[in-house]
């Protein structure tokens, strides 16, 4: 089964990233498909510290059928560190949302990608200043500025102060302390019969531990070092084998932050622990059409190097969606499975 993986690149004008050319991205704010049904703030609040949770990635991922000409799928995390627990995804939010060609937000042409970018189609909601997510919260003072939490509030008010009620107060600058470092994500097809796959394993992984010898993997070396160390010591040497699979399928691309393989099968970077295991053997059925879920994609470790958040960590973190991606209105939940590289007694 043919794999995609995508790849982080910094887009020079990020107007290209905004949701009229339907990208995939990584960080920065969500660019939504559905603009008028958007996830509550309820959704995508923290349910350990309350807080509003940070949006890491999505994926335009449509399908051959007419209610998923357009499809997109979202991840939010929160990142405080004590919300963050091994081998749980609980600070983890993924959403699904599509809609059919003829729909009232897009033109059924395709956006064109010459000379300099277009506006974002605007939501027909308010979008917080700070995340861009659902605001319904208002600047007490001018009215003019919208909010999802008091917390991005307080964020957002050195950079809103001296605007507020004045007529540029709409005006605002990307929040560091808020959004994660914004990237295009661009995807390209793996075949299986490529010459690379073609090369017996441990060639693949002599030619991968000469480019993590040279610091030319992407620094997924460096990703957890110390974690590595401590649990490989500390482990049976079937869990050894299967991070050296792990280093060998990411040898020829080690600087991929996505697979995808819709309805296959993770990449564990570890043995699947039994805490991973129990939570692949119950996962819950679609909460809109209750049918089985299925492995979508992955977030690869070497994500991390590109998110400036040392409180940040995983192993893999693995998508599964509704196998049919039933139709909906607005969004709705998909489950997260995260596999952290840690023993099942630390777990």
């Amino acid at each position: 089964m043919e794999i995609d993986l995508g790849f982080a690149e910094k887009q020079d004008d990020i107007a290209w990233l905004s949701n009229r050319y339907f990208p995939s991205k990584l960080g920065g704010q969500p660019a939504w498909l559905e603009l008028e049904a958007l996830p509550a703030t309820s959704v995508l609040q923290c349910s350990k510290c309350k807080a509003p949770k940070s949006f890491l990635a999505q994926l335009y991922s449509p399908f051959e059928d007419e209610f998923n000409f357009h499809r997109s799928i979202y991840v939010f995390l929160c990142r405080n560190p004590d919300c963050q627990q091994p081998q749980d995804s609980s600070n983890f939010t993924v959403l699904r949302s599509q809609l059919p060609l003829k729909n009232k937000f897009f033109s059924e042409e395709d956006p064109d990608d010459e000379g300099d970018p277009l506006p974002a189609i605007p939501c027909l909601k308010k979008l917080c200043a700070a995340c861009g997510c659902l605001a319904p919260h208002t600047c007490s003072k001018c009215k003019s500025i919208h909010y999802c939490s008091s917390e991005h509030q307080r964020a957002h008010w050195p950079q809103h102060k001296p605007n507020c009620g004045s007529s540029n107060s709409a005006s605002h600058e990307p929040l560091s302390n808020v959004l994660l470092p914004e990237f295009e994500i661009v995807m390209d097809s793996n075949p299986t019969n490529s010459a690379e796959d073609k090369k017996d394993d441990e060639t693949r992984l002599a030619e991968f531990e000469e480019l993590e010898a040279s610091g030319k993997t992407g620094e997924l070396s460096n990703v957890s070092e110390a974690e590595l160390d401590k649990y490989f010591g500390q482990t049976a040497a079937a869990d050894d084998k299967t991070f050296r699979q792990f280093k060998k399928q990411t040898a020829a691309e080690p600087e991929q932050i996505i697979r995808y393989q819709r309805g296959g099968r993770p990449l564990w970077i570890t043995d699947t622990t039994k805490t991973v295991q129990d939570r692949l053997e119950s996962l819950s059925n679609c909460s809109a059409c209750g049918g089985a879920r299925q492995f979508e994609f992955q977030i690869m470790p070497q994500t991390l190097t590109l998110l400036e958040d040392e409180n940040l960590d995983w192993g893999v973190l693995a998508v599964y969606t509704c196998a049919k991606s039933c139709p909906i209105e607005g969004y709705v939940e998909e489950v997260l499975v995260k596999q952290d590289i840690v023993s099942e007694e630390q777990s």
